[in-house]
Formats: structure tokens, C-alpha cells, sequence
């Protein structure tokens, strides 16, 4: 096994580690769902571009920018909130 392999193996285990803390908690804290998913997406990448399969890596595309997305959601949330909780 050689290290992009081994980068892989994280990056997998960081998408499943938040599929599981997704699954098991009752409010999910949105930046430790979505920034672990961004991790393990680009350590996958990693490792795909090393060792090439297309379909997976336009997967881990998808599954990074669903995470970046997730992220922006949950800043612009924070901000709303922040900002309402400053209102008179």
C-alpha cells in the first residue's frame, strides 16, 4: 500500500465518521458534518488522482461541493442569528 492509498483510507473513513455522527446524534452540529465530509472528500481526491477511477472521483466533486454548500448554509445561519440576537 503506498501513502495515497493510505491518504484514501482516511479520506473514507473521515465520510463515514460523519455518515455515522450524522446517524447517532439528535442535532448534528452542521460545520463538524459537512467540514469532516470536505476532509474526507479531498483526501479521497488525493488519492484519485493518483490512482485514477473517473466515476468516483466526479463523486467526491459532488461530495465536496454539497459540503461547501452545507458549510456556506450553516455561516449564513450563525450570521442571522448572531445578528438577531444583537437587535434591540
Amino acid at each position: 500500500m503506498d501513502i495515497y492509498s493510505l491518504v484514501g483510507f482516511v479520506g473514507m473513513a473521515c465520510i463515514i465518521g460523519a455518515y455515522f455522527y450524522l446517524t447517532v446524534s439528535a442535532k448534528p452540529n452542521p460545520f463538524i458534518l459537512h467540514g469532516t465530509n470536505l476532509a474526507g472528500a479531498a483526501l479521497l481526491t488525493v488519492s484519485l488522482l493518483v490512482h485514477t477511477n473517473l466515476p468516483s472521483l466526479v463523486l467526491e466533486g459532488f461530495w465536496a461541493a454539497i459540503a461547501i454548500y452545507g458549510l456556506a448554509k450553516a455561516l449564513r445561519e450563525r450570521a442571522r442569528a448572531k445578528s438577531e440576537n444583537l437587535a434591540p
